[in-house]
């Protein structure tokens, strides 16, 4: 797992599974960035990940009720046909923005990459 702050826009690069193995891992490493740099837009990046479990359900549910509460937004990037399944059966796709990549998402949250 990779992150990159951009401006106020946090990208994460989920490298490998987002599920209870890395949660953790990556949970502690948002919050502590989103605090240090003032973030207030994350973006998941899944180019590198196939499989995501309820314990990444929690991770992105536990980020967006972070920037929400500011005004930001969460948005994932790079899904392919598994992980978007899981957005869409979880309901995340209900609160949560997909683009096709962190470029676009950048753009449309108003930040240039």
């Amino acid at each position: 797992m990779q992150a990159k702050v951009k401006n106020n826009t946090l990208i994460i690069y989920v490298n490998g599974d987002l599920d209870h193995h890395n949660a953790e891992k990556i949970k502690k490493m948002a919050d502590t960035k989103i605090m240090e740099n003032q973030i207030k837009n994350v973006i998941f990046d899944f180019e590198n990940s196939n499989f995501m479990d309820s314990s990444g359900i929690g991770v992105i549910m536990g980020r967006y009720k972070m920037v929400e509460n500011i005004g930001g937004k969460i948005c994932a990037v790079n899904m392919n046909q598994s992980i978007k399944r899981i957005f869409s059966i979880s309901g995340l796709f209900k609160i949560i923005d997909q683009y096709d990549t962190a470029s676009d998402a950048m753009s449309v949250i108003g930040e240039e990459e």
